[in-house]
């Protein structure tokens, strides 16, 4: 976890929360998802894979995308084996 994370305190009331009633919260500000958005949804599973740091250090250093790239390539590999 990052140290910047655990340094500020939350100020909101989850003990407030959590005795709410789903009938209580304000959901107006939340726009309704379409059946389009759902249709277009990508389902990801997160995994941590050990990768060697140069390894790591390269993708990082071909951009923010990286994981998207190592997965790219992780499809062409499967796709010619």
């Amino acid at each position: 976890m990052n140290d910047n994370a655990t340094k500020h305190t939350s100020q909101t009331d989850w003990e407030g929360l959590a005795k709410m009633a789903d009938e209580a919260i304000d959901y107006t500000d939340i726009p309704p998802l379409s059946d389009a958005f759902f249709a277009r949804a990508k389902l990801t599973l997160p995994h941590a894979v050990e990768l060697d740091p140069d390894v790591l250090t390269w993708f990082k250093q071909q951009g923010h995308d990286y994981p998207e790239r190592i997965n790219q390539i992780l499809r062409e590999y499967i796709a010619l084996h």
